[in-house]
């Protein structure tokens, strides 16, 4: 682990952004620094592809996390899961 020396303006946007994304301020900081990287490895890619390929790396099944989202915001469970 190493220390990285970063303006404190960007470090209070990290902060921000850390609170709105229940994540901690070195959490945040590193989901913003892969981010950037895979940005420039896949150009093409847009911030929901890059996500995507993220998601994938963790196995995480995107329609299991869907239908929970929607319920969870709706409060409504996903009608073909309760059909």
């Amino acid at each position: 682990m190493g220390i990285v020396k970063i303006a404190d303006e960007l470090h209070e946007e990290i902060r921000k952004a850390s609170g709105a994304m229940s994540r901690s301020i070195n959490a945040q900081a590193e989901f913003w620094l892969k981010m950037g990287m895979l940005a420039e490895l896949h150009p093409t890619h847009n911030y929901q592809q890059l996500l995507q390929m993220v998601m994938q790396q963790a196995d995480v099944k995107a329609a299991g996390v869907k239908a929970a989202a929607v319920q969870e915001l709706t409060g409504v469970a996903d009608e073909r899961r309760s059909a």
